[in-house]
């Protein structure tokens, strides 16, 4: 469970860098007003989201079920970030897709296909990170 929930970060992480480079090339960070998600809305996700990875490894390298527990913990206001970037996310990218106008935001030239495949890799990572604090398959 232990390696299943690390592979199920990085795949996550993965996904996340994808977003997080697009949202940074088309300008979130220079103009800021013109994205649904504040900087600290993306980098504070990001930012838990990675102090949560690295506790894992320290956990997977070290042990300890308090390292485990931590870490599911980070998760929760990670994915509740997520969840908020999520719900900025779609009516954007369902008004630029019912009529595109000339200048989108940063967010919404994410691939569609990389949002759903983090959002669900990363609900799979809170469960697995979940199961192996709780001990299940070790």
């Amino acid at each position: 469970m232990d390696i299943a929930a690390l592979i199920a970060w990085l795949v996550t992480a993965v996904g996340g860098f994808v977003m997080l480079g697009t949202w940074i090339a088309k300008g979130g960070t220079r103009e800021p007003g013109r994205s649904r998600f504040s900087p600290g809305l993306v980098f504070g996700h990001f930012a838990l989201a990675a102090a949560g990875l690295v506790l894992w490894i320290v956990y997977l390298v070290a042990g300890g079920a308090v390292l485990a527990w931590i870490a599911f913990v980070l998760l929760v206001p990670v994915a509740a970030l997520g969840f908020t970037m999520l719900a900025r996310w779609i009516p954007g990218y369902r008004a630029r897709t019912a009529s595109p106008s000339g200048v989108a935001a940063p967010e919404q030239h994410f691939p569609v296909v990389v949002v759903g495949a983090h959002g669900l890799v990363a609900v799979t990572t809170v469960v697995l990170v979940l199961l192996a604090a709780l001990g299940v398959g070790s």
